[in-house]
């Protein structure tokens, strides 16, 4: 079972591959939250592990941190393994029925990722029904360095052309690696990049970033560039954005906004700004860096 989140697509790639690798379930993390916001309630309908599953999150950085709505989603998730598997009397039958199952957890990002892990793993020890299970930590995790997204900051943009190429290259490659070793289910492996002051980058800047940059207030649209298509409504995965085909959209400022710019990317024809910071700036949607891919 792998529960994912992606903006731009860099996440899904990966999440996809893994899922084929290990031949276990894709679950949208987006998705599971729209559901559970429609439906009123404030934990997810009981995910059920099966026995010998692997359980897997693969998500971006936002920030050097988990993004706050796989955080909430985490919070709110419900794993169980069926009855049989828990309490079956034959469980000479199982390899080891007190052992906690395989988890994993692969985050990409543009550059380092600081202390994502640690943060990942302190929502993990706080969800009981995980903890249940024997899941405090993540058994084994990888950082997957991929094209950049983020571009909220003056200096910060898309890489340029060879250099985003030169990223998928290699993250294609180390990403094999990593399914090979999750379907081996090798444990106590942390290939992380956690780059320089990992600890002030995801605590000090990751807190500025969650607390100040991350917003939807600057966001707006070009008028005489916007098609009225809908597509930055329909991707926004919180919901953010009012409009639709024919309309021209809206951001409704509910706090939920995750500053992923995935409306930024999405939209055909650069129609959507942020501030003054991205009206000369590149947009990236990712495409794999083979054909079999």
């Amino acid at each position: 079972m792998i529960f994912y989140f992606s903006g731009t697509g860099n996440t899904r790639w990966a999440a996809i591959r893994l899922a084929s690798a290990t031949q276990e379930r894709l679950i949208d993390i987006a998705e599971e939250m729209r559901r559970m916001k429609t439906s009123g309630v404030d934990k997810t309908e009981p995910f059920i592990l099966k026995e010998g599953e692997r359980l897997g999150f693969v998500f971006p950085v936002h920030g050097w941190r988990v993004p706050r709505l796989v955080r909430d989603f985490l919070s709110q998730l419900v794993v169980t393994q069926p009855t049989e598997d828990l309490t079956s009397a034959d469980s000479s039958a199982r390899k080891n029925p007190h052992q906690a199952p395989f988890t994993y957890a692969v985050c990409t990002a543009g550059d380092s990722i600081g202390l994502t892990i640690e943060n990942l793993n302190a929502t993990l020890a706080a969800n009981d029904s995980l903890n249940a299970l024997g899941i405090h930590e993540v058994s084994s995790a990888y950082s997957l360095i991929m094209p950049e997204s983020y571009v909220g900051l003056p200096f910060m943009d898309v890489d340029p052309k060879e250099k985003e190429i030169r990223k998928k290259e290699k993250s294609a490659q180390e990403l094999e690696v990593i399914c090979e070793e999750v379907f081996n289910r090798k444990e106590s492996i942390n290939r992380l990049v956690k780059g320089f002051w990992p600890w002030g980058m995801t605590k000090i800047i990751g807190g500025f970033f969650e607390h100040v940059l991350i917003t939807d207030k600057r966001f707006h649209v070009t008028q005489e560039k916007c098609v009225k298509c809908g597509i930055c409504a329909n991707v926004c995965p919180v919901g953010d954005i009012k409009g639709g085909k024919g309309k021209t959209p809206e951001w409704l400022h509910h706090k939920d906004c995750l500053t992923c710019f995935c409306c930024y990317h999405h939209c055909p024809h650069h129609a959507i700004e942020f501030g003054h910071q991205t009206q000369k700036k590149g947009c990236l949607l990712y495409t794999s860096p083979s054909p079999r891919d």
